[in-house]
């Protein structure tokens, strides 16, 4: 069954709201470093959400592909971008990433079209 975006937001969102309102306080702790993780520091928001996307694909989570393509695309890379991530995690993973990079393209496609409905009708 093919997910889109928003479905897998509500889905996340949901979920996670679940897991961090459980009372086992080493869940928020952990969502806490993850979140912290990615803002601005050293190196930018877009540079962090490019490198979880390859970590991502070479860890072979399709969720996690999934949120780091979005991520990336809010926070402004643009297809080329994606494009060379995909291919470092290529290179890292070898063939195995293959799978995920036919999932990443798809998924990046309809992100980007999203995005651009989105632009237009603003």
């Amino acid at each position: 069954m093919k997910t889109n975006i928003n479905e897998f937001n509500k889905y996340r969102s949901e979920m996670n709201d679940k897991i961090l309102n459980s009372g086992f306080r080493d869940f928020n702790k952990f969502f806490a470093l993850d979140n912290k993780a990615y803002i601005d520091g050293a190196l930018n928001a877009k540079t962090k959400e490019l490198m979880g996307l390859v970590a991502s694909m070479v860890l072979r989570c399709n969720d996690c592909i999934l949120y780091h393509i979005d991520r990336a695309v809010v926070e402004g890379a643009n297809r080329q971008e994606l494009y060379e991530s995909f291919n470092i995690a290529l290179i890292v993973g070898g063939s195995i990433v293959i799978p995920h990079l036919r999932f990443a393209m798809e998924q990046l496609d309809d992100l980007l079209k999203e995005e651009n409905e989105k632009t237009n009708n603003s």
